[in-house]
């Protein structure tokens, strides 16, 4: 759990400033055994390197490599040779203490309140109580003061990147059709494609006659499905495949995972389409083309879920583990058809939703705080959820039913807008961080043990 709560702190900072993993580097117990190399007691502390006059010593790195490896190691993610590891944490403290500097300079301060609310979300994402955080920190041999320290930092940090960077990045029409253009030209492996096939097989040394009534009867199934057939059932009838039985359905896969043949002959269809006959080693094929995109494109459909909520904000009178108990009341009470969510809502919820019921009308994908949306997304329909906490407070949830909708041109417009500025923000930030390495004076001294 400490690891948990730790790797959201460490993936805001060291993990944004260009520490990665490397091919053939360690994972599992492997990376383990890296993080205990770390923990091996040091005698003396010594300077490592000075940026701009502030030191950065080897106890420094050596802390933050142990964070960084045990978040990689708990992710799964193949952490880099020690060596490596001690040269990207190194330089990516470089880059922290240099960007702290710059706020300091530019007086972005973080308050005792705004600290106090950055605690308070990640404990509600751990589903711990700010106090139960901390009694895990410390029941971990972790320093709460250096915790929220780091903390602050973090804050500081984002808050520097949105003054410096946010008003930079612009999006014009332009760039969004050159992104389009881009994303046309060159799929690469972006490009995702679902077929589906009839396999006509095709043995090994077939005689001339019985291969040109083979190759009839795949062109016979193409001139089907061209006509309105319905596909998955010509694959039931006719294909050699092992899919058959899923109509012949391949799945939404990276075009790059797919034989080349199958997207050769598909490129120049749009879902619908039908290719083939086309010769393979296993004999004709017919294909479909059910879908087709590029990832990072916006969805031209999205679900849109109905749900209703009741809200118990925590205070001084009515503390987080009295709202979840309420609640749990309440959700046992509906359940059991003792009580009615809606007049429950009227009752006693305090969002503006209370007065029709809790009801939230229909939404799309990303109106809703995470910790909530998470939730709700895994809700069958009339489905009741545990008690939720939120950054708002504690909910009870119900969804009430969902639907497809066909997203607006300009809807579909304004996703790519959020795309585009994604990317360049990300390609802003990492010239600005290249701008800030190249103006701090740093002095490296003795490498990190």
């Amino acid at each position: 759990m400490c690891a948990a709560i730790l790797g959201m702190v460490v993936a805001a900072g060291a993990g944004a400033q260009g520490l990665k993993a490397t091919t053939g580097g360690l994972s599992g117990a492997t990376a383990r055994a890296a993080i205990a190399q770390s923990n091996e007691p040091v005698t003396t502390d010594f300077i490592v390197a000075v940026v701009n006059n502030e030191p950065i010593t080897n106890q420094e790195v050596r802390s933050r490599m142990r964070l960084v490896a045990d978040q990689m190691a708990r992710t799964g993610a193949p952490v880099p040779s020690r060596e490596q590891l001690r040269e990207q944490v190194l330089e990516s403290v470089i880059l922290e203490k240099a960007q702290l500097q710059l706020a300091k300079e530019l007086n972005i301060r973080v308050d005792a309140a705004a600290l106090d609310e950055a605690e308070r979300t990640i404990a509600r994402q751990n589903q711990l109580t700010v106090s139960q955080m901390h009694d895990r920190l410390k029941a971990d041999g972790l320093d709460v003061t250096a915790f929220r320290d780091n903390l602050r930092k973090q804050i500081q940090l984002q808050r520097l990147r949105e003054r410096e960077l946010e008003a930079r990045v612009k999006v014009t029409e332009p760039d969004i059709e050159r992104f389009l253009q881009q994303k046309q030209d060159n799929p690469g492996s972006d490009l995702q494609i679902h077929l589906a096939q009839v396999l006509i097989a095709v043995p090994e040394n077939v005689e001339p006659q019985k291969l040109a009534a083979l190759m009839g009867k795949a062109q016979m199934v193409a001139e089907k499905a061209r006509t309105g057939a319905d596909f998955g059932a010509l694959a039931r009838e006719y294909s050699d495949a092992p899919d058959r039985a899923a109509g012949g359905s391949l799945g939404l896969r990276a075009a790059d995972r797919l034989p080349v043949l199958f997207v050769n002959a598909t490129r120049s269809h749009s879902a619908g389409g039908v290719a083939g006959p086309v010769r393979s080693p296993a004999g004709f094929h017919v294909l479909k083309v059910i879908d087709k995109r590029i990832a990072g494109m916006p969805e031209p459909v999205v679900t849109q879920t109905r749900a209703r909520h009741i809200l118990l904000r925590t205070t001084a009178s009515l503390s987080e583990q009295d709202a979840v108990a309420r609640l749990a009341e309440m959700r046992r009470r509906i359940a059991a058809g003792q009580a009615d969510f809606a007049a429950l809502a009227r009752e006693v919820s305090q969002d503006s939703s209370a007065a029709d019921g809790g009801n939230l009308g229909w939404v799309a994908p990303g109106v809703f705080v995470p910790e909530f949306e998470d939730v709700m997304n895994n809700l069958q329909p009339m489905e009741l959820s545990a008690p939720v906490v939120s950054r708002f407070g504690v909910h009870l949830i119900q969804v009430l039913e969902r639907r497809q909708v066909e997203m607006t041109a300009r809807e579909q417009r304004e996703q790519l807008r959020m795309l585009v500025r994604e990317q360049k923000l990300d390609e802003a930030y990492q010239k600005w961080l290249e701008d800030i390495r190249m103006r701090a004076y740093v002095e490296m001294r003795e490498p990190p043990q």
